[in-house]
């Protein structure tokens, strides 16, 4: 049996290059019998096109991260291909209808990083309150000044939205009610009820949480629904000066509107992790905010600790290894 690592950051030697003796978890958990394969990177992992699935030809599970689950890649592996796990919480690029229809396994791993992700939506929240980077520049730059960046406001008599009441969105909560006088969250899948033992207050739309809050962090999952959530008329309603934080994923917010919302001074800073495509610098309207002071971003890590990366990779191959170990009992069940 095969199986085939897309796109593993983690097996990215400090050059650049996959080393694939960094597989020691994962030969731990597979053991002999499985030949471990690592996607092709030059610059960037190369994720589709005739060479990628000439590489995932006769694999007999996958593993993606930024991989997108297309009938083409189905395709190009063919029937051998049992399952394919997604390394980390998110589920929009597996495809989950379409391994469904083709009968192939395919799962994620929901909570191993929620710590991480809460704890870095703070992090870059509290960066932007708190006009810590524009700071860090200036006085690095031999600009030295207690009042440049703005005044910052006190949070103690402040509310923080949550859009998305999830693992994580509740893992912030709790983060979150240590700095502000008042958490509201908008979820329409989750009950007052719920959100009341963790201390939260309801919203019932994306209009009465803007409304409500000074600072607004997103953890929605990403779907059909869910695409572009946070746009023009979201942010309509925003109170001028509202901070927006975004650690999910990139397309649940329309950067074009947000760009909009801070030259109109509706919004009075945005940081994010994740961006659609994936590096900002890639698109002409993310570049633009990267321009700008009141704008702080990190390079999709929020999930990030020494921790959480064990255990993923742990999670992942004994996922895997389960599904074929069932595929392969089921073959000899039938054939017998």
């Amino acid at each position: 049996m095969r199986v085939v690592y897309t796109d593993a950051a983690w097996s990215l030697d400090d050059n650049g290059q996959v080393d694939p003796s960094r597989a020691v978890i994962e030969r731990e958990v597979f053991g002999p019998d499985v030949e471990l394969d690592f996607g092709l990177h030059d610059g960037r992992f190369l994720l589709d096109g005739p060479e990628f699935h000439r590489h995932v030809r006769g694999a007999s599970a996958l593993v993606i991260y930024r991989c997108q689950v297309t009938r083409e890649l189905l395709d190009a592996v063919g029937p051998s291909l049992k399952v394919i796990a997604r390394s980390g919480v998110g589920v929009d690029n597996l495809n989950a209808p379409l391994l469904e229809q083709a009968g192939i396994a395919g799962f994620n791993i929901p909570d191993y990083c929620g710590d991480e992700v809460s704890t870095h939506t703070l992090a870059l929240l509290l960066a932007l309150e708190r006009n810590v980077c524009t700071q860090d520049r200036l006085v690095k730059g031999d600009r030295w000044s207690v009042h440049a960046g703005g005044l910052p406001r006190r949070l103690a008599v402040r509310t923080a939205g949550i859009v998305g009441f999830g693992r994580i969105g509740r893992a912030t909560a709790r983060k979150l009610r240590a700095f502000y006088d008042r958490v509201v969250a908008y979820d329409p899948y989750v009950p007052a009820d719920l959100m009341a033992a963790h201390g939260v207050a309801r919203a019932d739309d994306l209009a009465e949480l803007f409304g409500a809050a000074d600072a607004v962090v997103v953890h929605a999952a990403l779907t059909a629904e869910s695409d572009r959530l946070i746009g023009a008329d979201a942010l309509a309603h925003a109170r001028p000066g509202t901070l927006l934080v975004n650690t999910a994923r990139g397309r649940l917010v329309d950067v074009a509107a947000v760009l909009d919302g801070l030259e109109r001074g509706r919004l009075g800073g945005f940081a994010s992790d994740v961006f659609s495509p994936e590096d900002p610098n890639d698109d002409p309207v993310a570049r633009k905010l990267l321009e700008r002071d009141d704008v702080v971003v990190s390079a999709h890590r929020a999930f990030l600790s020494a921790e959480s990366e064990r255990s993923v990779r742990r999670r992942v191959a004994q996922g895997v290894a389960a599904a074929l170990h069932d595929s392969s009992s089921k073959r000899d069940r039938t054939t017998s």
